[in-house]
């Protein structure tokens, strides 16, 4: 049980193996690497998305069970001096007979399911910038990840160890006019967690398809890593281009957040090379017109990488 507390926190709280906290500037980041010789590595993440670099394939819808339902309570939300984190009841991530939401589909491993672990969010200073990924040269404010375990793997510890441990999905926030109604559960805690290490325990009727995007039909994938250290090459990217809206009031709740030295803001990773990995674009156009191609597609034959 200690181990998957301790991997989870290892995750989720972005504060890594040895104890120390790490910094977004750029000279910090290129620090990582000194401490963690993984973040050097050639399938690091972020990337730069390019709708025109991607492959697009019919690809198998992403399947969400349970996204629909109400997140176990009580819902643990944290402000670790680098992001907000979002993490459901620990009894229902310990208990492996749980009905936590999961995923499965896209280009994830065929008959694998990806268990919800916990979410995060990383933010700008100003409104042009702030997601990890870029999308055709756009940064956007905020960026969402929702973090999975692949069910085969019984903790955090032993999925971080293996090529297909985890699955993250990423989900980008666009400013508008209007407040989103849907965050009110989480933004209307941020105040109790305006401090570092501040920590909040809440009963609260949320669900996770209440933070995704209108579409869910077209979304990118490819293979990268954690966006913190130790920087794990783990990692199934599923990133959807559609947005979700947030007001520039809600935003500015989260800038208000301390990290313990300044505003908590501008936590984002520097985009890495692509290297020789494929990305892969789920384009609905192609399944429709084409229904027999999806239906014999054959994902054991595709490859992540370039020859």
């Amino acid at each position: 049980m200690f181990w998957i507390l301790f991997s989870l926190v290892l995750l989720v709280s972005s504060i890594s193996t040895d104890g120390h906290h790490f910094g977004y500037s750029k000279k910090n980041q290129h620090l990582w690497m000194k401490d963690h010789k993984t973040c050097a590595g050639k399938l690091q993440s972020p990337i730069a998305l390019s709708t025109t670099q991607s492959l697009p394939l019919p690809l198998p819808a992403l399947e969400m069970i349970g996204y629909h339902d109400f997140l176990k309570n009580p819902i643990k939300l944290e402000n670790n001096g680098h992001s907000v984190t979002l993490t459901p009841s620990i009894d229902s991530i310990n208990n492996t007979n749980s009905e936590n939401p999961y995923i499965f589909g896209g280009m994830l491993n065929h008959g694998k399911n990806y268990e919800f672990q916990a979410l995060h969010f990383h933010w700008g200073r100003k409104n042009n910038r702030g997601s990890e990924h870029l999308l055709n040269g756009v940064r956007y404010p905020m960026e969402m990840h929702l973090i999975h375990r692949n069910k085969i793997y019984q903790n955090m510890e032993i999925a971080l160890n293996n090529s297909d441990g985890l699955s993250v999905i990423g989900v980008f926030f666009q400013l508008q006019e209007e407040a989103n109604p849907r965050l009110v559960p989480i933004l209307k805690v941020l105040p109790d967690l305006r401090w570092n290490n501040s920590q909040v325990s809440v009963n609260s009727f949320l669900t996770l398809s209440s933070l995704m995007p209108s579409n869910i039909e077209i979304f990118y994938t490819y293979k990268g890593s954690l966006t913190t250290p130790p920087c794990n090459e783990a990692v199934t990217w599923i990133i959807f281009p559609t947005a979700v809206p947030i007001s520039l009031r809600q935003l500015n709740k989260f800038r208000l957040l301390s990290s313990g030295e300044g505003s908590l803001a501008d936590n984002y990773r520097h985009v890495q090379d692509v290297g020789r990995r494929k990305v892969y674009v789920r384009r609905i156009d192609l399944a429709v017109s084409n229904k027999t191609k999806i239906q014999h597609l054959n994902m054991t034959n595709l490859s992540w990488y370039w020859e």
